[in-house]
């Protein structure tokens, strides 16, 4: 008798109406999806459009712009997403739009006793922003992590290491900075110099590269190099030393050009430079002795 009346409400149940819903709630869920897609791209656009577009008058520099899009294009992505949520759920369980946000509400509260470490972060990532402590393109350090800032958003700061590896870092955890990219930075090139070789000629050698390697950087320096002279005696060297500042992230690459040229200056003079004795045995003929 059970399976006569499971047969019957099978067979009288509506499937027209409830392929219908599904079908309905696909449709809707598929729009409120599209909608929010182009809702975020349309504000993107115009968040890109305001703040990095360099055809029109530029309110703030380039890497404050970076680092307010990136905040603002993360606080976009989670107010639409939270959005187009509220909508599928109020469609699909007919909540009562105010209650929906209002219960919202109350979890949200509920769950900030237990993530604070959530709320941190995002009060973090204001402090960093108003501070300007970085700004998007900055080489910085924090931590035992460093590298140069891809993305501030409201929750974490991606830190793009030298060797291309990507550091997430809570904003909340973020205690101390240190900032390699503002003011000017110094150049600092130390070069090894024998006892028996002339320290004149080697300093005035290396005077010239100075000039020359500064002329040809122009305005990535802010002091041009000069050489400070003996800076310490080492065990076989004098060592001699070169410093200079530049502009924020340019001091590496002066560094290597410097001491490129004073090698070159260097064996056109017949300065000698330190060598490594490099002692070669034959392992075959040690084992037969």
């Amino acid at each position: 008798m059970n399976s006569l009346w499971i047969n019957n409400s099978f067979l009288d149940f509506d499937w027209q109406k409830l392929g219908m819903t599904i079908l309905n709630s696909l449709i809707y869920i598929i729009l409120v999806l599209i909608i929010a897609r182009v809702t975020y791209g349309l504000a993107i656009f115009l968040l890109r459009r305001m703040l990095l577009d360099h055809r029109g008058k530029k309110l703030l520099d380039e890497r404050k712009a970076n680092t307010i899009f990136s905040l603002l294009k993360s606080m976009a992505f989670y107010l639409i997403a939270f959005t187009a949520i509220i909508h599928v759920l109020k469609h699909l369980f007919s909540f009562d739009t105010g209650t929906l946000l209002a219960s919202a509400s109350v979890l949200g509260v509920a769950l900030g006793f237990g993530s604070q470490s959530l709320v941190k972060d995002i009060i973090g990532g204001f402090f960093i922003l108003f501070e300007d402590q970085f700004s998007v393109g900055d080489y910085v350090q924090t931590g035992q992590f460093s590298g140069v800032v891809e993305e501030t958003g409201i929750r974490a700061t991606h830190l793009r290491d030298w060797g291309g590896e990507l550091h997430i870092i809570p904003n909340g955890s973020i205690t101390a900075v240190t900032n390699y990219s503002r003011g000017k930075m110094r150049a600092l090139v130390d070069i090894q110099v024998p006892y028996d070789e002339d320290l004149d000629k080697a300093m005035a050698v290396m005077h010239s590269v100075c000039e020359q390697v500064g002329i040809e950087f122009g305005d990535k320096i802010i002091d041009p190099p000069t050489v400070q002279g003996v800076i310490q005696f080492g065990e076989r060297n004098t060592v001699l030393r070169v410093i200079a500042f530049t502009q924020p992230n340019e001091q590496w690459s002066l560094e290597r050009e410097l001491r490129r040229q004073i090698h070159s200056a260097f064996l056109k003079e017949g300065i000698r430079t330190p060598q490594q004795n490099v002692f070669v045995t034959n392992p075959i003929k040690d084992s037969s002795g």
